[in-house]
């Protein structure tokens, strides 16, 4: 499979870019009928830039091998923030440079009189984000009457972040017979209603099912205690050393807090978030590209559009909200057939709401624990190892540095020293709990060892959860979350204790009955396991649902 190209101006753009095999996204919209509309779905980083680049050529170059001069714009792009779209406009111009193209772009937070004076000159193609290009076409500077093709790119995420009436005034302003597609990494129903209103007969295309670049990325969850998510981040990003790693939160001040307890600990790192203002951002990103910085802390709606291509590896410091969130954020790495890795942080009290979204996404995970202090010192030692300092020689200028080290100190010196260096640059892992005891503590008898034991109150008595719970962490002096499993019969209940507190909640409950006086008093002693059960119904309520702390009945 190869580039079938007839303009050979667009086919040495892409032989000198490297480009000698189309990606799937590529390849089936070059195969589509010239001319007509498109309704695609395909991931960020599946190379659909260079797609729909390569598919205007039938409407701004048609047979001729360069462009006519710059006029109206022949051909407009939106995409739904301002790095994307200096993205597209950077990808075009490589790709339509030899064929005389010139691209204006028309990008919220620019001088927007530099970009009317553009218009003004003239171009071939209009790249720009929804609110600014509304702008230009409400003040007369952009004029759509000669568009022969629209091209919506991210169209799921500009219909997330509210742009849907911005988008119909777009649409609405071209002429009629041009061409309109759409690329969305999802086809959702609001997607689907804009595509019946503004394309004609469009053809369908999803390349998600070979989805190649996205087999490319690994999927990792890691259990980790309540609490304890930093040290999770920590670690993670310890263990992989990643040139690039992107940080997802759910929250602004979850991405506050996060950020700055990375800068605390030494890791060269730049948040996102809605509160930043333009320049603020765009230097938090120049950092990443320059390498000042490594890691980007963000929320979802602060990396829509973000374009990283040397980002290995994504965090999900919180779970994302639902499968489409899941593929999104993992979407930015793992990119035109770059290795990534995708790691979700999970507490133990969520781990059966991490393994929905994962099935829901059909992604396979490989669960795991976090990695701790003496398994990222060993990757540390392998990294060490293949450094390429040992393969070069030395130089002539180091040789007698060289020799007067090893004259005044031992080899093993000298090496101990080159691995005190390396530990000294990078944050020290964290020390974290053990992840078995606190499932236990979070799931009871279905996630560790447990006792039984038996209250004397039963159905009889009314018995409830509600205030069962709150009459056992008082007599037998544990928590709420050492309680397992509890079910109630006619004359008893029934209930699970987590074994590390049974035998001193046993002790104590002994106690309790030794100095206890009068009949009524409600007795606990040690039990054989309760036989599983139906769940138990209250007299007033709706059946309970099983899991911890929740009543079943024999």
């Amino acid at each position: 499979m190869t580039f079938d190209l007839a303009h050979p101006a667009l086919a040495g753009a892409l032989a000198a870019r490297g480009y000698a095999d189309p990606t799937p996204v590529q390849d089936a919209v070059l195969q589509a009928a010239a001319g007509r509309d498109l309704l695609v779905s395909a991931q960020t980083g599946s190379g659909k830039t260079v797609a729909y680049g390569l598919a205007l050529a039938d409407n701004l170059l048609g047979a001729a091998q360069r462009l006519p001069s710059p006029a109206a714009p022949l051909a407009l792009v939106v995409a739904p923030t301002r790095e994307l779209a200096m993205q597209v406009r950077g990808e075009l111009a490589w790709l339509y440079g030899a064929a005389g193209g010139r691209i204006a772009s028309c990008i919220g937070g620019m001088d927007g009189r530099s970009e009317a004076r553009a218009l003004a000159a003239g171009c071939h193609i209009v790249v720009g984000t929804p609110g600014r290009l509304c702008d230009h076409l409400r003040r007369g500077t952009l004029d759509l009457s000669a568009l022969g093709a629209v091209v919506l790119d991210e169209a799921d995420e500009m219909l997330d972040l509210g742009f849907r009436e911005e988008l119909e005034q777009l649409l609405s302003a071209a002429p009629e017979g041009r061409r309109t597609m759409m690329f969305s990494a999802t086809i959702p129903h609001d997607i689907a209603a804009l595509a019946r209103q503004f394309q004609r007969d469009a053809l369908r295309i999803d390349t998600l099912g070979r989805n190649r670049p996205h087999a490319d990325i690994a999927y990792r969850a890691v259990r980790v205690a309540p609490h304890e998510t930093l040290h999770a981040v920590v670690n993670v990003l310890r263990q992989e050393e990643a040139p690039t790693a992107l940080v997802f939160c759910a929250t602004r001040e979850a991405v506050r807090r996060l950020h700055a307890s990375l800068l605390e600990r030494g890791f060269a790192s730049v948040a996102l978030s809605g509160e930043l203002s333009q320049a603020e951002r765009s230097h938090a990103l120049q950092a990443l590209r320059d390498g000042q910085a490594r890691v980007c802390v963000a929320t979802d709606v602060a990396a829509r559009g973000l374009d990283l291509p040397a980002l290995d590896l994504v965090i999900h410091a919180d779970l994302p909200g639902d499968r489409d969130a899941l593929l999104h954020r993992s979407g930015r790495t793992g990119r035109a057939g770059r290795k990534g890795s995708s790691v979700l942080v999970v507490p133990v009290s969520r781990r059966r709401r991490a393994e929905e979204l994962l099935s829901t996404a059909g992604v396979q995970a490989c669960w795991g624990d976090v990695p701790d202090a003496d398994s990222i010192h060993a990757r540390d030692a392998d990294r060490l190892m293949a450094d390429a300092m040992f393969v070069q020689p030395p130089g002539e200028e180091e040789l007698p540095l060289i020799r007067r080290l090893l004259e005044g100190h031992t080899p093993e010196q000298v090496a101990a020293a080159l691995i005190r260096l390396q530990r000294a640059r990078m944050p020290a892992p964290e020390e974290l709990s053990p992840v078995a005891a606190s499932e236990r503590r979070v799931h009871g008898a279905a996630a560790g060892a447990c006792a039984w034991f038996s209250l004397s109150l039963g159905r009889r008595h009314r018995a409830d959860p509600k205030w069962l719970v709150p009459l056992i962490c008082r007599m037998g002096g544990v928590e709420k979350r050492d309680i397992g499993a509890i079910r109630i019969f006619d004359r008893e209940t029934k209930f699970e204790i987590d074994a590390a507190q049974a035998a001193r909640f046993a002790t104590m409950v002994a106690e309790d009955a030794a100095t206890a006086t009068g009949t009524e008093n409600p007795r606990i002693a040690p039990c054989a396991p309760a036989a599983a059960a139906t769940p138990w119904r209250h007299p007033s309520r709706a059946p309970e649902s099983r899991g911890r702390g929740r009543a079943r009945a024999a």
